[in-house]
Parts: C-alpha cells; sequence; structure tokens
C-alpha cells in the first residue's frame, strides 16, 4: 500500500533550522543574501508565531520569515538591513501595526506544489490573527538585470504589472493580491540579479478593526544606550571627539536610538587648558562652547541617534551656567540649565541656577532632564512627571562617594514614586595632571518601577564597575501607561497637597 504524503504547514522550531539553512542556500542560490543559524535563532527566540516552514514527506521544502513593526517608523525608503535588523529582527514590535516579510524560499525541485503560496496564505493568516493593518515586504527583481539596458527599475515594474514582461518574484507576488507601493532602490546588497533594487509590495487586511486608541495608546519600545565616561589625560579637543564618538558607536552596535552622557563632561578638556583656577577653568571651558556643540550636533546626524551630550560650562549674559543639552537625531537641539546648584558649584566655579524646568519633545515621547543634584527635589521630578514626562535622564558628575550614593538610591525612589523611567550617567576616574582635579564617583543604571514586565527589582541595567563603560537597556512607555492606569499616580489626591502647601516656613 502506498504511503500518502502530507503537506504540512507549521510554527518552524529550532529543530527545522539546519534544513532551512540548505534550502536557503539551494533556493537563492546567492550565498551573501541567505540567513544563517545565528539568524534563525534569533527570529525564534524574538517572534516564533511569524517563523513558518512547509514539510513534506519529513523534510522542509520552504521557509518565511516575519516581524511586526509600525512602518511609519521606518518609511518606504528603507533598506532591508534596517527594517530586518540585519536579519536578526530584534526590532520586532509587538504592537506594531504591520506584518514585515524578510524572507520567502522554497526548495526548487518542489516549486510545482504552489508552496510559495502555502506560505504567502501562512503570513496573511498571522496578519489576521495579530489583527495587522497589512503585511508588507521588498520583493527582489531577479529578471530586472536582463532589461537594465532598455528600462529604469521602476518602468520594469510597471511593465511587469502590464504582463509585458514577466518576472518571476513580482508576477507571483501581484497574482496573489499584493499591490506595488514602491520600487526600492540600494534595498539588498549583494543582490546582483535585481542591481539591489526591490519592489515595496503591499497586502491589505480585510478583517482589519481598528483598535479603539482611547483604550489602547500604541508606542514603540526604545532603547537607551548610559555612557559611565572615564576621565584620562587628553592632549587635543579631537581626543575628546574620539573618545564621545566611540562611546556613540557603541550604543549603535547594540541598536540604541537614545544615548546619555555625564554633567560636566567637558571637565576632561582641562588636561589641555593651562588655568589652575577653578572659575577660570570653568570660563576656560565656557570659550569652546561652539566645539561642543557642533561635535554632538554633527555625531547625532550622522549616527541617527538622540544625544544627551551631558552638560558643559556656558556663559549666558555673562552668567555662567551649567547647561544640559540634547542632541535631536533630526538637527534641532534643546537645552536645560541646572536648577538646583551645589554650594561646591557656587562657590568653586560661580554658576548660577536656571529658572525654568523645560519638557522635551522628542520622537520617542517626552522627557526631562535633570543635573545630578536637581533629582533630590522630589517636587521637580513629579512636576515633569506633571507635564507628561515618561523618562528622567540625569547626566551627573559626584566628587564624593556619598553623592554617588545619593544618586543610584534616589533614582530609584523617584523611578518607583513617579512610574517612570530614570536614566543616570556618571563621571568617574579623574584628570592626575589637572589643578584642583578630584576623583568622581558614582553608579550609572537605568530604572524602572517594580513593574514584573520590566522589572521585579526596578533595575533594568547597572554598573558594577568604577571605570568606564556603556550600558544599554529598553525602555517600554506602553507598560508605564498600563501600569499608571491603576497605579499609584492615579491614585493621587491632589486636593491635599497644593503647590502652596509645598512651601516651607524656616523657623
Amino acid at each position: 500500500m502506498s504511503r500518502e504524503l502530507k503537506i504540512i504547514v507549521r510554527q518552524t522550531t529550532f529543530a527545522d533550522i539546519d534544513q532551512i539553512i540548505t534550502v536557503n542556500a539551494i533556493g537563492f542560490g546567492i550565498p551573501e543574501i541567505a540567513f544563517k543559524r545565528k539568524h534563525f535563532e534569533s527570529q525564534l527566540r524574538t517572534f516564533p508565531e511569524g517563523q513558518v516552514c512547509v514539510e513534506y514527506d519529513g523534510k522542509i521544502i520552504g521557509s518565511c520569515s516575519s516581524l511586526i513593526i509600525d512602518f511609519e517608523d521606518y518609511g518606504e525608503d528603507h533598506r532591508f538591513e534596517d527594517i530586518a535588523d540585519d536579519g536578526y529582527i530584534r526590532n520586532h514590535n509587538p504592537n506594531g501595526r504591520h506584518l514585515y516579510g524578510i524572507e520567502v524560499v522554497v526548495h526548487p525541485d518542489y516549486r510545482h506544489m504552489k508552496i510559495g503560496r502555502r506560505l504567502y496564505e501562512a503570513r496573511q493568516r498571522i496578519c489576521q490573527l495579530f489583527n495587522l493593518e497589512s503585511i508588507l515586504f521588498g520583493g527582489r527583481l531577479p529578471n530586472y538585470h536582463k532589461y537594465a539596458d532598455q528600462f529604469s527599475a521602476k518602468e520594469y515594474a510597471e511593465e511587469v504589472i502590464k504582463k509585458n514582461i514577466y518576472d518571476p518574484v513580482l508576477t507571483f507576488q501581484l497574482s496573489h493580491g499584493f499591490k506595488l507601493r514602491k520600487v526600492l532602490a540600494s534595498y539588498l546588497k549583494h543582490d546582483r540579479e535585481s542591481l539591489e533594487y526591490a519592489s515595496l509590495m503591499e497586502w491589505k487586511n480585510p478583517h482589519y478593526v481598528q483598535p479603539d486608541e482611547a483604550l489602547y495608546q500604541r508606542s514603540l519600545p526604545v532603547t537607551f544606550a548610559a555612557s559611565q565616561y572615564e576621565l584620562s589625560p587628553i592632549s587635543s579637543f579631537e581626543d575628546f571627539a574620539i573618545h564621545v564618538e566611540n562611546d556613540v558607536q557603541i550604543a549603535l552596535e547594540h541598536h540604541a536610538q537614545v544615548i546619555v552622557f555625564p554633567e560636566l563632561i567637558t571637565l576632561q578638556w582641562l588636561s589641555f587648558k593651562e588655568e589652575t583656577i577653578p572659575s577660570k577653568q570653568a570660563r576656560a571651558i565656557a570659550e569652546d562652547y561652539e566645539n561642543y556643540r557642533s561635535l554632538f550636533h554633527t555625531l547625532a546626524v550622522r549616527y541617527n541617534m538622540n544625544i544627551f551630550a551631558g552638560s558643559t560650562f556656558v556663559k549666558d549674559e555673562g552668567t555662567l551656567k551649567n547647561r544640559a543639552h540634547l542632541f535631536h537625531r533630526n538637527g534641532t537641539v534643546d537645552v536645560q540649565d541646572k536648577l538646583h546648584i551645589t554650594i561646591e558649584e557656587e562657590r568653586k566655579y560661580g554658576v548660577a541656577p536656571g529658572d525654568e524646568l523645560n519638557i522635551f519633545e522628542t520622537d520617542f515621547g517626552k522627557v526631562s532632564l535633570m543635573l545630578g543634584y536637581d533629582l533630590q527635589f522630589p517636587e521637580i521630578v513629579r512636576l515633569a512627571v506633571g507635564r507628561g514626562a515618561h523618562w528622567v535622564v540625569v547626566p551627573f558628575a559626584g566628587s564624593t562617594q556619598a553623592s554617588a550614593l545619593e544618586v543610584e538610591r534616589i533614582a530609584k525612589a523617584r523611578a518607583i514614586e513617579n512610574q517612570i523611567f530614570v536614566v543616570t550617567s556618571s563621571l568617574v576616574g579623574r584628570v592626575p595632571t589637572v589643578s584642583h582635579s578630584k576623583m568622581y564617583h558614582g553608579v550609572t543604571g537605568i530604572y524602572s518601577p517594580l513593574v514584573s514586565q520590566l522589572s521585579t527589582t526596578g533595575v533594568l541595567i547597572e554598573s558594577n564597575v568604577s571605570t568606564g563603560d556603556v550600558l544599554v537597556a529598553t525602555t517600554d512607555k506602553e507598560v508605564l501607561r498600563r501600569e499608571r492606569i491603576n497605579g499609584s499616580w492615579s491614585q493621587r489626591r491632589q486636593s491635599l497637597y497644593k503647590a502652596s502647601d509645598l512651601e516651607v516656613v524656616h523657623p
């Protein structure tokens, strides 16, 4: 009796990876394009429901990989390596609105069995299961190289749509209900047949139900990097720039969208300045403010990263300020003067306090920027959160172990009592060649409320060394939003503590 063979479409498992790698190598024929084991393992760990394979006679003969995104975060002119995280899909967003396909491959010996169609239908089921708005992907144009001397890539795609030219990939996709949105250039490296062009295709989910945004507000997780910046002797501003850029590059390698540097990071400049009197040292730093501003502005735009560049001394109408900066990746700049000045800052440097708390609108949400000592005043943090801040960023420079411990403990408390994220970045070490230099101490960390979906300890990450380091952790505003609905923030009895009631009367 002959054995009946079944085609099984199912979720991929780790045990399938070796066979899928084999199918990829045969199906693509371009080793540089095919995913490797590390990619498939990351995909399964990150979004197992989006990874599908087809089994026939005990063998894997096709597979597809997908992730969920908010397409608006990438835009139409994206590249494969960005939207697919180089195949690792660590940018998968469970709260996104679109399913993005990053791979479909079928063993050439089984293409007559409509395996590709089964995989596309499996993706459509995933899209509907997660109530996603649409499926998108960049499709290869493998026959384009044959017509490149006659048509532009866009014209070629139009000819395929008119059925004047056959393309094995685009023709197949059009026949399964996908629409061409755009032709992408420089999409997939090493795709020589397509000349690195791709067709941006979309299938709209006919069963998509618009969520009630009043009940559920979507937001992307945001990955922060915090620099624990070690002071060391340098001989020029260029040395400083190299040090800073190195930390930005480390943050980028860990897919951070934001990096935070410590308070008074420019104290390192005193290595190559000749001033010995503290008040003159501060003003010598202020003289080079434009170099500071130009450097961080350039890095923010070049690396497409929001940079909280710590703080530096600046002269404002003859008054010395300790001013913090946020350099947005779109090129804009926001500033915040330190509001509470320590006795040492006033006496040693002649720094004057700022008068206004600013809340910064960023491309990921509202942020408050406070410098070290400011965090010790609970009213100012509560005011920032009341104005909509979900993150309080705290660059600080502590010249005693006690001050470093205070910031660490208070940062954790502020995160819990206000149901916010607190990100601290500390200056550590000293420059022994500088007159009046001190040893700086600090614990850099990224803190959250005590929420099981974030951290049961309130610590997302924290330094355990006193040397230079870059710490990275992901924050999720949507978890905070849900937690605040029934948490202590919503239970405040504001009538009991008006601003006037907080005034201190000295005996």
